[in-house]
């Protein structure tokens, strides 16, 4: 054994375990729903409640803690409309729900110019 085993991720605290665990979801939320996908969005749940919760009431990180309970919320709410058989239109956004549309779009036209180089103007319409 000479080399470590860096096959886990270790996160430095309950932030960076939060973000890591909201890029899982948003890969999966759009899946098929399946046993298996059903069981590791519970271990992933657990984990939250289990492990990241408790930490980060240890560390007095009050805003890690809402964050983290408005998380499993919303990865509860997940599960509940994919059982029902509903569309989940959206991703998690800084440990909320967030739609699809609810973000802004901007149409862009970028126009060439007679300048020489990269430089290019651009028109929002």
């Amino acid at each position: 054994m000479t080399e470590p085993d860096n096959r886990f991720y270790q996160p430095k605290d309950a932030k960076d375990a939060l973000c890591y665990i909201e890029g899982l979801f948003n890969q999966y939320v759009q899946a098929p729903l399946t046993m298996e996908l059903i069981a590791y969005h519970q271990k992933l749940v657990k984990q939250i409640e289990d492990d990241i919760i408790p930490t980060a009431k240890a560390a007095h990180q009050d805003v890690q803690v809402k964050n983290a309970e408005q998380m499993v919320d919303a990865m509860h709410t997940w599960l509940r409309t994919r059982m029902n058989g509903q569309p989940y239109a959206g991703k998690m956004r800084h440990f909320k729900f967030e739609a699809d549309n609810a973000r802004t779009k901007y149409k862009r036209k970028v126009l060439k110019g007679r300048r020489s180089g990269g430089h290019r103007s651009v028109r929002h319409g």
